[in-house]
């Protein structure tokens, strides 16, 4: 067992009250054993509590959860940073081109590995992920993530119109090779699966009756697309499901809007459709770095909290700009100005850790640094350089660094990522 010793924050459980719900220890101790919590609490109780244990000194940073992003395309990790495009034509002239190398499986393998990597140097553990159409693609992902025994939710892109034909499926293949990747990876280790249609305008309704088939088939699979990012996207689903009463109703209407399903963006919803989500306990992914970047909107939280709606925090890469959930935040809290309406930093904090955790079930695995959880947190310097040694004072309270390295931080704050009780990633001194 070892025993880390550092500042300590986190949100034990589900909560709307930030300022009262976080747990805070100053002088904290976190007491692990292989790949799980053990204890947390105060410092000098726990090691009077343990006295032969192990203490690994991180005293002056920060010890939090591991963080979730859920929402990203690892496919895009290297088409980050294109200039000058809305969804559609982003789509037409950048994702599509790179998704079609995947068809090598050197390649989807590096990328991978590249991925991941990204990840764990910015703080995240667990990912919400894209992968392509090709299923090789998924396996390069799971088989990586499992290397590192890091809780991995991820699946096949399954389009049949609407994209170039090298990337196109069939609703049957689509379904079979869904069957199979299930069989193969979901609940194996800590690998979930998750439908993945890209977005209703890239599937016939033939193809999300066979996904929607095996949403209902397998209870607890997860279902991950788009919804309502781009107006003119929003026409186009219109003018392709005349018959819907708008673009949830879509899959709605395949069995594909329920708990653990996670809708990217969610920007131009109505009411009946907020309302819907609220009553589905389904959950809306937040990717903020993406909808400034693409020109998209802004978001609405004030909704989605009017109607109990599951809200989690996403970089969307690579329409998003950053790898690094905390920077995440900071373009989060922009939007939320915009709307006069701006998220706090313990709100930010909790939509990347517990909230997410939450929304996708998995509150008792992740998200939180309660005994009997996995141990996946990471270890925060705050004061990284000489601006933020400037700006953040040694003492200051746990809000304010943390909404301050979300404006001024970077990776270069994530010291040491752990996942499963190791250290997968520490930052070169």
């Amino acid at each position: 067992m070892q025993l880390f010793r550092a500042s300590i924050a986190h949100f034990p459980t589900q909560t709307s009250n930030f300022e009262k719900d976080i747990v805070i220890f100053k002088d904290g101790g976190l007491l692990v054993d292989n790949k799980h919590i053990v204890d947390i609490g105060e410092f000098s109780q726990l090691s009077s509590r343990y006295p032969a244990v192990e203490v690994v000194d991180f005293s002056g940073k920060w010890i939090l959860p591991g963080l979730i992003d859920s929402h990203l395309h690892y496919p895009q990790t290297q088409s980050i940073a294109h200039y000058g495009e809305q969804l559609l034509s982003w789509l037409e002239n950048y994702t599509f081109p790179t998704e079609m190398q995947f068809a090598d499986e050197a390649h989807a393998n590096t990328i991978a590995g590249i991925f991941l990597n990204q990840l764990l140097k910015n703080g995240t553990t667990t990912g919400l992920v894209f992968t392509t159409v090709h299923k090789e693609s998924c396996n390069a992902l799971f088989s990586a993530a499992s290397q590192l025994d890091m809780a991995m939710i991820a699946g096949k892109v399954c389009m049949d119109r609407n994209c170039p034909s090298p990337l196109q499926d069939t609703a049957q293949s689509a379904q079979q090779d869904c069957a199979n990747l299930i069989k193969t990876w979901h609940n194996k280790g800590r690998n979930r699966y998750a439908l993945t249609p890209r977005f209703a305008p890239t599937s016939t309704p033939e193809q999300l009756a066979a996904l929607g088939e095996l949403a209902q088939q397998y209870k607890d699979v997860f279902i991950q697309t788009h919804l309502s990012e781009n107006l003119d996207e929003i026409a186009w689903v219109k003018q392709l499901f005349p018959n819907a009463a708008g673009y949830l109703d879509v899959y709605d209407q395949f069995n594909l809007v329920r708990e653990r399903a996670v809708f990217g963006h969610g920007i131009h919803l109505n009411e009946d459709e907020w309302a819907r989500l609220g009553e589905s306990n389904a959950s809306i992914a937040f990717c903020p770095t993406s909808n400034l970047f693409l020109g998209s909107g802004l978001f609405d939280m004030a909704s989605a909290k009017a109607n109990d709606v599951h809200v989690a925090l996403a970089t969307d890469v690579g329409a998003g700009t950053t790898f690094n959930m905390f920077k995440t935040y900071g373009d989060a809290y922009k939007v939320s100005q915009l709307r006069h309406a701006p998220i706090c930093p313990l709100e930010g904090f909790y939509l990347m850790t517990q909230g997410a955790a939450k929304a996708h079930a998995l509150d008792h695995e992740i998200g939180n640094l309660n005994a009997g959880t996995v141990a996946d947190f990471i270890v925060v310097e705050p004061r990284f350089d000489e601006l933020t040694a400037l700006r953040i004072d040694q003492n200051a309270e746990f809000d304010d660094v943390f909404f301050a390295l979300s404006i001024l931080g970077d990776d270069r704050a994530i010291a040491q990522t752990w996942v499963s009780g190791r250290c997968s990633y520490k930052k070169p001194v």
